[in-house]
């Protein structure tokens, strides 16, 4: 060890821009260069007015959060909050200089999505793809769905029918309608019985107490119904309380949240989670470079092999080409051909048709489509695909776009962080390789 001579703390410049600054061989730097953000300002442009309401953020600064958030894994207040505290996500989204304050309100990026809604998060998703260049343009890809978890609690009958009475007096308040009894006390009592449910002495209790729940929220229902005017705001939420309300044990498509109706009951058979409360997504991953070309959401629960067809139409969207070979898993199974593309499930050879060599092959195809699992644990992990918190089927496709362009986007900033990586260790056993050479040549020469 010794001690390093002291740097020069001289000023260079009082204004400095950030790329005089910042570190060019920065994974997020190389980004911020690479992406083409004309696009997006071509694209976004028509959502905003020329001439009327208030001056717009730069689409730049919005989209550059966006991306950011989901990169990076935080919440809108997080990604606002560091942006003023982080100099590569300042050049990342547009600035020249360092700014000490935050960009926007954290509500400027719901109203953004809001605004450019599906067709944006495509345009931002496509763009992920392009930057991957040819390692995107593999003929071969792998498809899987999986569920994505909206950010509900665990649904029961008697959540929803307490919902429904905090929700019918929140009602009541705002159209300022005196309901005969409000049912507090009463409704303290009920609780406790149900609470303690499991204890083998209070299970009637707290069936009859589930029974008087819903009887009361009924009874709210009903008087709102009475004493509301013909034309009100809220007949909506009337008819989503009676149908919650009716909906019986063994019924299909149930309503399991009241702020998320469309929330779909969905089982994978996974031995630690057998239900899961979301909406099924289908994902298209290259076979072996493993960029995610291709997305899809759906609204309802389809079976696996309804989602191979539009899950390739959205790969031949975002890339231009159609796929030539699709591996799926058994839970697709009917499908052989779709369009130009021949799917690949497993099941016993045929030794009549195919050779040794053949039946080789594919069993290597079926083996590699076992790399989309971890890459689905990585989207779910670490892009925001495990929690959606965007509202309604809307959020649902604006979640899943921007998780799979995140992904692409990491996937690359991962790769200029191993390339340069080599390329120091290349140049660091060159300069020890010609140390050594020199040593070596001395040695040889005194003796």
């Amino acid at each position: 060890m010794y001690t390093p001579p002291k740097k020069a703390t001289a000023q260079q410049g009082f204004f400095l821009k950030l790329e005089d600054q910042l570190d060019g061989k920065h994974s997020l730097y190389i980004l911020a260069n690479i992406i083409d953000w004309k696009v997006f300002e071509d694209g976004f442009r028509k959502y905003y007015s020329k001439d009327k309401g208030a001056p717009a953020k730069p689409i730049r600064l919005m989209v550059g959060l966006l991306i950011l958030k989901h990169i990076r894994n935080v919440s809108d207040e997080v990604v606002v909050e560091q942006w003023s505290e982080n100099m590569y996500y300042q050049y990342f989204c547009g600035n020249e200089y360092f700014e000490c304050k935050q960009p926007c309100d954290a509500s400027e990026l719901c109203h953004f999505r809001d605004r450019i809604g599906d067709d944006g998060m495509a345009l931002i998703f496509k763009e992920s793809i392009r930057v991957n260049g040819n390692d995107a343009k593999e003929a071969s890809v792998l498809i899987d769905t999986t569920v994505q978890e909206k950010n509900i609690t665990f649904p029961t009958d008697n959540k929803l029918h307490r919902k429904i009475i905090v929700k019918c007096k929140s009602i009541a308040e705002k159209t300022k309608i005196t309901v005969r009894q409000s049912y507090k006390f009463e409704l303290k009592k009920l609780g406790i019985a149900q609470r303690f449910r499991n204890h083998p002495t209070n299970k009637g209790k707290a069936k009859k107490a589930d029974k008087r729940v819903k009887v009361i929220a009924g009874r709210l229902v009903r008087e709102l119904e009475r004493k509301l005017p013909v034309q009100h705001l809220y007949k909506q939420d009337l008819a989503l309380f009676n149908r919650v309300l009716r909906q019986q044990k063994n019924d299909k498509n149930k309503i399991y949240s009241l702020n998320e109706p469309a929330v779909k009951c969905i089982s994978k058979g996974k031995e630690h989670k057998k239900y899961e409360f979301g909406n099924k997504v289908a994902i298209c991953l290259t076979e072996n470079t493993g960029v995610i070309t291709g997305v899809k959401s759906f609204e309802e629960n389809i079976y696996d092999g309804h989602a191979l067809k539009p899950t390739l139409e959205n790969h031949t969207d975002m890339t231009g080409s159609n796929a030539k070979e699709a591996t799926v898993d058994r839970g697709c199974k009917g499908n052989k051909q779709i369009g130009e593309t021949k799917i690949n499930i497993p099941g016993p050879f045929d030794n009549k048709k195919l050779s040794k060599y053949q039946q080789k092959k594919q069993r290597q195809k079926f083996k590699r489509r076992a790399s989309i699992e971890p890459i689905i644990g990585h989207l779910k992990q670490d892009h925001r695909l495990g929690r959606n918190f965007y509202k309604g089927i809307v959020g649902d496709s604006i979640n899943l776009l921007l998780a799979a362009a995140a992904f692409n986007f990491k996937r690359m900033m991962n790769k200029w962080k191993k390339n340069i990586f080599m390329l120091i260790q290349n140049i660091v056993n060159h300069i020890s390789y010609i140390i050594y050479c020199n040593k070596t040549q001395k040695r040889l020469f005194k003796g």
